[in-house]
């Protein structure tokens, strides 16, 4: 199902492009119209490049994560490879997609709408996936062990205990990293690369044609419309699944409070699920059943089956090994050529940036911390509050920060502010929210026991915060840290650069230093600086963050 609506969706954006089916050379930037009356167009058509990143996510969520879970080899390669593709910006990979896509499909709009379609998957995938494997390395032994004695298939064990333990941690990290890709969603339908101006039909390019018209009622109509779009879209679709997701939670506790949802209530009186069930109900069955005849084949010894599970593993094998040397031949090839482009004063200057860079994420992350612990506290451990507030912070983590930039841009213009300094808090705009959901998460897990217990032992104040609060949510903040850490250098690139008309205010930095890059098509700044951000973040996650999640990890043992 996620296949066919993936290539319905991708046909439809692809049909309706205006320019579709016309003979060219070149595919030509449409024109962005600022009339209110072609907002819902745009509206539609970014809608639809979100959904299809955010299936395309999933996907790849399911298969990497459930790899990396289940196989330690692999474990040691995809979650390092994993924090490289993290901290890789998603202008790099809109510069090495465009090019690549473009050449594929000459003279059609599909190259430019699938690299912009992978530019937003690159702003999804990463949370969600990291969700996923941490929920699958958690399942505790007993649940494992009764699916061992159960003698449960490896599809049973994935669809009795793995995928509904991981459900609330899928749900909560899948509305976290949609609002991730409405953060991009003005990068990836404005493509400026290797010196190509591309704009897609959508609001985000919408937006960025009003912010270089200096056109205020454009760019607040695009607000309201994004603003709409996103309370529809937690009402329909977000908040049912939060109230769903609550069946599959391994405990609750008697303070809980059922989360409701007037969609849900509307969906169990109406007649369109039991007519879903009726028509895809046989379907599911005759899976089920082939894949119990699978099952017992094997059980009993077949040897077709085991030969061709062999066979595909080693065909497997070879496809791992093919890529890994193809990966190192280019690797050796593109080190040699930067090398024979740049010398040691470029490499020098650029991890200069980065260390610059990292001061300002570093700042973002900590000053964000200052109020998300807090807020996320007391939202956390307060139902009632937490009842309020709660849709509130969903929409406000799906509002893209970044259509807030030109009005803290104005600001800076008025009143003399350094991006040096300001850049900042434009990085904490686009970060926090990773911190406050994880550190609400993590007070809401605090048992009641716990919270009874401090009581009777006389907890107050400073006290309570350092001696029991701060350490039953420490995992919590370390992994929102993390998070966080990895939004704000994706952040940087359009946080150091940002503009309103013809001022263009810039910071010393690694993240403009990229979108210098790509604007000028300077291929050999551009691999450079990503490989630089990439070691960067890699190294302070493994000297850094990782320390601070294995004693995060000893903390919860305890």
């Amino acid at each position: 199902m996620l296949v066919v609506a993936f290539i319905a969706g991708l046909w439809w954006i692809i049909w309706s492009s205006p320019q579709a089916g016309r003979a060219q050379l070149s595919y030509e930037s449409s024109h962005i119209s600022l009339a209110l009356t072609s907002l819902p167009y745009y509206v539609l058509r970014s809608v639809i490049r979100m959904v299809l990143a955010f299936l395309l996510s999933l996907a790849f969520t399911f298969v990497y994560g459930y790899i990396a879970a289940h196989n330690r080899v692999a474990e040691m390669v995809l979650i390092p490879l994993l924090d490289i593709l993290q901290s890789v910006p998603v202008l790099g990979f809109l510069s090495v997609s465009v090019a690549s896509l473009v050449s594929l499909f000459p003279g059609s709009i599909l190259g430019y709408e699938i690299a912009s379609i992978l530019a937003i998957f690159t702003s999804q995938a990463w949370n969600m996936t990291f969700a996923f494997y941490q929920s699958l390395t958690s399942i505790p032994r007993d649940l494992r062990e009764a699916a061992s004695m159960l003698r449960l298939s490896k599809w049973q064990t994935f669809k009795y205990l793995e995928l509904p333990y991981s459900i609330i941690s899928l749900v909560w990290n899948g509305m976290m990293s949609f609002g991730g890709g409405w953060f991009f969603l003005a990068a990836s339908e404005t493509i400026t690369v290797l010196g190509r101006d591309v704009q897609l039909p959508g609001i985000g390019s919408y937006m960025a044609t009003a912010i270089r018209a200096s056109s205020t009622s454009g760019l607040l109509a695009a607000l309201v419309s994004m603003v709409a779009v996103i309370v529809v879209i937690d009402q329909i679709v977000w908040r049912p699944l939060v109230v769903w997701s609550r069946k599959f939670k391994v405990e609750m506790t008697a303070s809980d409070e059922e989360p409701t949802s007037w969609v849900m209530e509307l969906l169990k009186k109406s007649l369109l699920l039991s007519f879903l069930e009726d028509a895809f109900g046989p379907i599911g069955r005759f899976m089920a059943g082939y894949a119990e005849r699978l099952r017992r084949g094997r059980r009993s010894g077949g040897r077709a089956l085991r030969l061709i599970s062999r066979v595909a593993l080693i065909c497997m094998d070879i496809l791992i090994v093919g890529l890994l040397v193809r990966g190192a031949f280019w690797f050796v090839r593109g080190i040699w050529l930067l090398w024979s482009v740049l010398d040691i004063g470029d490499v020098l200057k650029v991890f200069y940036l980065g260390g610059l860079t990292l001061v300002r994420v570093m700042a973002a992350v900590f000053l964000g911390m200052l109020w998300t612990i807090p807020a996320g506290v007391k939202i956390g451990t307060t139902p009632r509050l937490r009842r309020f507030l709660q849709p509130v912070v969903q929409v406000l983590a799906s509002f893209p920060a970044n259509m807030f930039f030109p009005f803290v841009t104005v600001l800076y213009i008025r009143y003399h502010i350094s991006m040096e300094i300001g850049s900042i808090p434009l990085m904490m705009l686009g970060t926090q929210w990773y911190l406050l959901f994880n550190v609400i998460g993590g007070a809401m897990s605090i048992p009641n026991d716990l919270n009874e217990a401090s009581v009777v032992y006389g907890l107050r104040g400073i006290q309570r915060w350092t001696k029991f609060i701060l350490p039953a949510i420490f995992p919590s903040v370390v992994t929102g840290g993390i998070t966080a850490a990895g939004g704000a250098w994706n952040a940087s690139i359009v946080a150091e650069v940002t503009s309103w008309g013809s001022t263009t205010l810039t910071a010393t930095g690694l993240g403009s230093l990229i979108s210098q890059a790509t604007n000028s098509g300077d291929w050999a700044m551009i691999v450079l600086s990503i490989s630089a951000m990439a070691a960067i973040v890699v190294g302070v996650n493994r000297l850094f963050w990782r320390r601070l999640y294995a004693r995060a990890e000893e903390m919860r043992a305890m």
